[in-house]
């Protein structure tokens, strides 16, 4: 099945999508990578839904992408066992690290590394962002505060600081285990979530190794301010606007989610745009109109992957919802203003053979109106490369890996095909005429430009490009 987008949807699944006939009509409909939320999935239902993302694949014949999401830390305050008080605007009220009954005065924040980090004049939000407080000051044992947003605050509401970094690792104690039981299980992408600071991913990266790639969670501002550096570490990125909308004012998200976004198509980095984009249709059958133009804007902005969360897991109409987000891109990338804006965006080649092979490619295939370029990949980086230059003309990647095939179905424009390595160049040639034939790229006559590396099987090696004519039994002529 070849998609008539460039863009892919990520769809979460869950309740509402657990069983292989689901997840078989969520692939028809759309959706190209499937995430599991490790926040409220078990072990034993992580392997479940493997096992059923598996038999989809094996039935469509089609390589898909596995997405575990990690829980991350998750930050809250205590009990208040004499009901939920409510909080005045300038009122004293204070964390203590002792364990204690919650009251209007003050609540047990069960979290030393907060106590680390916490300074006077940082902000601590609660319940995502609904009260707002103010540090005066902290011993390490508590924190004063001042009350600068009001309201109710009740049992174990979630905990967020903004102007904290938090010394302790991004990954907890069940991030490991769920991490180990995904890697186990054979997913493809791990997301780390709250991350800071690059070395919360390279921690991840020394579990993982080469089993997975490490998508990064762009949902707390020290991650902003480290970005160029998180962006070198990682092998993807997510701008996951909940949290990031918490954490920071929420009309400067717009803008961040285009500056990441940038920088990770700069990188030639993968970035996935998640949170709300069809929320209303957890509900409803059909969107409002400005989720239609939040999905949209992602699109035209150039973003790898839009994601579907709780409209996919949870939602009345997950089958809906995929369609629908599968046509606003279809119709996004249709229109002349992608084009252009696409074509503005395009980043400078790096001094490589890789960058340099791959915008060669882009310029011969559009110039020449090529049917597809067809790139050999191993590890995936070559078809990262092709990918940064966001060509027009369809790309495929032919990888005898099957773990990069599915990697790489959350990169932009990349039809990736797994299929056995080739011995020589003539091979080589043949290879791509055929399963660019059979994959429904091109007809007898058509002309594909090939990229590789010879020698051949060497990675990181591509130095080749090579233009080809499709003939009528499918071999090629040069």
């Amino acid at each position: 099945m070849r998609r008539n987008r460039k863009v892919k949807i990520l769809a979460t699944l869950g309740p509402s999508s657990s069983d292989a006939a689901t997840i078989r009509r969520l692939y028809d409909a759309g959706a190209d990578i499937f995430r599991i939320n490790m926040s409220h999935t078990s072990h034993e239902k992580l392997g479940q839904l493997v096992a059923a993302i598996r038999e989809v694949e094996a039935d469509c014949g089609r390589p898909i992408a596995i997405l575990a999401d990690l829980q991350g830390p998750k930050l809250r305050v205590g009990a208040f066992p004499g009901g939920a008080p409510t909080l005045e605007i300038g009122q004293r009220f204070e964390f203590v690290a002792e364990k204690i009954d919650g009251t209007k005065e003050r609540v047990h924040l069960p979290h030393p590394e907060i106590f680390a980090g916490l300074k006077p004049g940082h902000v601590i939000l609660i319940d995502d962002g609904k009260l707002r407080l103010r540090t005066v000051s902290c011993d390490g044992k508590v924190a004063v505060t001042t009350v600068e947003v009001g309201g109710k605050i009740s049992d174990r509401k979630g905990v967020s600081l903004p102007d904290t970094t938090i010394g302790s690792s991004a990954l907890t104690p069940k991030d490991h285990a769920d991490l180990l039981a995904a890697l186990d299980a054979g997913a493809d992408w791990i997301a780390l979530s709250f991350v800071q600071r690059p070395e919360d991913i390279e921690e991840v990266k020394v579990i993982v190794g080469r089993k997975a790639g490490v998508l990064a969670k762009i949902e707390k501002p020290q991650a902003v301010q480290h970005l160029d550096a998180i962006i070198q570490q990682a092998d993807a990125l997510m701008v996951a606007r909940g949290d990031l909308g918490v954490e920071m004012p929420l009309e400067q998200v717009p803008g961040l989610q285009k500056r990441i976004t940038r920088a990770a198509r700069r990188a030639g980095k993968p970035v996935v745009i998640a949170t709300q984009m069809l929320e209303s249709m957890i509900g409803s059958p059909v969107p409002t109109r400005a989720e239609v133009s939040d999905v949209a804007t992602a699109v035209f902005e150039g973003a790898d992957a839009i994601m579907l969360s709780a409209e996919s897991a949870a939602g009345a109409y997950p089958i809906d919802a995929v369609a629908t987000m599968d046509r606003i891109a279809v119709e996004v990338e249709q229109d002349p203003i992608y084009t252009t804006i696409v074509n503005s965006q395009r980043a400078e080649p790096e001094a490589t053979g890789a960058d340099v092979i791959s915008q060669g490619a882009r310029t011969i295939a559009e110039t020449m109106g090529l049917a597809a370029i067809v790139c050999f990949t191993a590890s995936g980086a070559t078809g990262l490369r092709v990918a940064r230059e966001r060509p027009f003309t369809r790309i495929i990647a032919l990888s005898p890996q099957l773990s990069t095939a599915r990697r790489l179905q959350i990169v932009w424009g990349l039809h990736a095909v797994n299929t056995p390595d080739a011995e020589n160049l003539a091979e080589l040639v043949q290879k791509a005429a055929r399963v660019s034939g059979e994959e429904g790229f091109t007809v007898p006559g058509d002309k594909i430009i090939i990229t590789a590396g010879v020698p051949l099987q060497t990675p990181g090696a591509t130095n080749l490009l090579r233009i080809a004519t499709i003939a009528r039994d499918g071999i090629s002529g040069i």
